[in-house]
């Protein structure tokens, strides 16, 4: 955890960046690692709807907006603070901001990982909502290691 506002993770891929890109920015083969069922691809601007399919968060909705799509560099994508912690009112404008920056490294990718925004939420729930999400994240970075080196 870099801060109470954000957490960086930093993954080496035995990929290359295109298959790397391709993993996370095309919705069907995202939805196969982070095992979410989207209902429409990722567009820059637009609201991507869909259920998550991993096991014990079943059926939970899913709602991000694209932020940022450099192709084979940058990909980002924002969500509610509310999807977590519906309890507490928050601005229409509120974001939790998640990129997925792309480099060369050693023949494979680098994939730096950084999830940002939660000085947002409660300072009695900011903690708790970083220690789940720095969990998530180390999930999702051997998810998506195993599916693009498989």
């Amino acid at each position: 955890m870099k801060s109470q506002d954000q957490v960086v993770k930093v993954v080496e891929l035995k990929a290359s960046v295109s298959r790397v890109w391709r993993a996370l920015t095309d919705h069907q083969e995202f939805g196969r690692w982070f095992r979410v069922d989207l209902d429409g691809p990722f567009e820059v601007g637009a609201l991507t709807t869909g259920r998550m399919t991993y096991p014990g968060h079943e059926g939970v909705k899913w709602e991000s907006t694209t932020e940022t799509w450099v192709e084979e560099e940058l990909f980002a994508f924002s969500w509610p603070p509310s999807a977590v912690d519906p309890d507490t009112s928050y601005d229409d404008e509120a974001k939790v901001t998640v990129e997925f920056r792309l480099e060369p490294s050693n023949g494979g990718t680098r994939l730096t990982i950084t999830e940002s925004g939660f000085l947002q939420f409660p300072d009695s729930k900011r903690l708790e909502i970083l220690r789940q999400n720095v969990e998530g994240w180390d999930i999702q970075a051997d998810n998506i290691a195993a599916y693009v080196e498989a």
